[in-house]
């Protein structure tokens, strides 16, 4: 299980330096996320992707839960109401309008919160768009302690901002 650590760092400079580090004390660059305001040039660094800067995964999760039930309660509704008397099986079309619902719901879904920033980087909003950087780095939760006393350490000029108890599992 990883947890997600947050950190404002001032400047491009020094968000170069901690990335190095990070690096050096075994945390794989896939772990290691960096948003920025527009015009920040981040090519150096391991850029957030879609899915750390959008709200694309919750997006998708409701997507799924509203789909589904909405499909479900359309499939009872039609083998209640329209085929009660017919003798078809309703089982069938319960389970195809369910399962039509639980893969259109997501895709519906993740389509709008592609476009919609991420609702758990709203506190960071106001301080990236005064320049800061924002490093969003996932470490093994036997490790959170370590990475910090060590960024504490080495980067005083990194604010700590939190721990995420919980991350999605792909992105």
């Amino acid at each position: 299980m990883r947890r997600r650590i947050y950190y404002l760092i001032p400047d491009l400079a020094n968000a170069q330096r901690l990335m190095n580090d990070l690096l050096l004390a075994r945390i794989e660059e896939k772990h290691i996320h960096f948003l920025a305001k527009e015009g920040v040039d981040l090519s150096s660094l391991h850029r957030a992707n879609l899915f750390q800067e959008s709200d694309i995964v919750h997006s998708a999760e409701m997507g799924l839960i509203i789909g589904g039930a909405t499909g479900l309660i359309s499939g009872l509704v039609a083998a209640l109401f329209i085929l009660a008397d017919s003798g078809l099986p309703w089982g069938g079309v319960v389970l195809v309008t369910f399962l039509i619902g639980a893969v259109f719901g997501p895709w519906a879904a993740s389509m709008i919160g592609c476009s919609v920033p991420n609702s758990r980087l709203k506190p960071f909003r106001e301080a990236i768009d005064k320049g800061q950087i924002l490093l969003m780095v996932d470490v093994p939760a036997s490790e959170v302690e370590d990475i910090e006393a060590l960024l504490r350490k080495i980067h005083p000029e990194a604010h700590l901002e939190g721990v995420e108890p919980t991350i999605p599992a792909f992105p």
